[in-house]
């Protein structure tokens, strides 16, 4: 018979992420959208994305850790200007980005960089 822990630990997991978002469309009608409390969220939640896009840059785990650091960063730094560059497109960033980290780990693999 298999643990049932795993199970277990899915389904509370679920049960709090309910229970947040649901505690959140209770609230979300008492938050003006342009007040300072809705921006301080709104900080904290790029914050947030900004220290986990750092910490998968500078400290990898799993097959990007065996990437070179400087093709990471010159990823993310042309995806940003593509984002900028394309008025703030999100998908053109993304896509420009992982295209050029393929094609320098490709190039670094092949060892024609």
């Amino acid at each position: 018979m298999t643990d049932p822990t795993p199970w277990l630990v899915l389904v509370l997991c679920i049960m709090a992420t309910f229970v947040w978002r649901a505690l959140g469309v209770g609230l979300a009608t008492r938050i003006d959208p342009n007040g300072v409390l809705f921006q301080w969220f709104n900080c904290v939640a790029y914050a947030m994305l900004a220290g986990l896009i750092t910490r998968i840059l500078v400290f990898p785990v799993g097959t990007l850790a065996h990437s070179e650091t400087v093709d990471r960063v010159a990823a993310m730094v042309i995806g940003f200007v593509i984002f900028f560059l394309t008025r703030r497109n999100v998908f053109t960033g993304t896509i420009a980005a992982f295209l050029l980290f393929l094609g320098l780990a490709y190039l670094r693999h092949s060892g024609r960089l």
